[in-house]
């Protein structure tokens, strides 16, 4: 009987050191994701102030500002990691197409006022991919540690599920892949 005990406490305490473990991995997840969103929501701070700097100099280019701030708005309404995902890639897109403009507006390139903002939105570009392979590595190690066995055995049943990565979309997936073409 106390043979039978002992293997009871053993595979009890086994038991209570998974269910630990995912809780830790999945609020390792929940604490970058976090990260991202306090990156996200700067960078979403920073663009209105963006915007109305380039409008002074490029009034013809309504439509590209548009984009920017529709691509904004879009991108903090969204409700989940792959939604974000992609919000998110059509902003950067949108605000690459913004600094394009730059190039064509000699004065808005020497402004003071966007040259700060496009360093700040730089260095919060950096920060932004640095949470997002934080978060990705945490949401790796969890949804690796759900499928290891024992815990394989335990983690729909005390509901730790699946998360999804933050990743590329496909059409800029491609756009990464494919190799520059250098010409002289």
């Amino acid at each position: 009987m106390l043979i039978f005990l002992g293997f009871l406490l053993v595979v009890g305490f086994f038991l209570v050191s998974i269910y630990n473990r995912l809780v830790a991995l999945r609020q390792t997840g929940n604490q970058a994701w976090s990260d991202i969103d306090i990156q996200l929501k700067q960078r979403y701070d920073l663009i209105p102030n963006l915007v109305e700097t380039v409008k002074g100099y490029a009034k013809h280019e309504k439509d590209t500002l548009d984009a920017v701030v529709k691509a904004r708005n879009a991108a903090m309404s969204a409700g989940n990691v792959t939604d974000q995902a992609a919000a998110e890639n059509m902003l950067t897109g949108a605000l690459k197409s913004v600094f394009a403009l730059s190039e064509a507006y000699p004065d808005l390139k020497a402004n003071t006022n966007f040259l700060q903002l496009q360093a700040e939105l730089s260095d919060l570009e950096n920060k932004i991919a640095a949470a997002r392979r934080f978060y990705n590595n945490a949401v790796a190690e969890y949804n690796t540690a759900q499928e290891q066995f024992p815990a394989v055995m335990l983690a729909n049943q005390f509901g730790f599920s699946k998360r999804d990565f933050f990743e590329v979309v496909a059409s800029e997936r491609s756009a990464v892949n494919a190799a520059p073409s250098v010409s002289f």
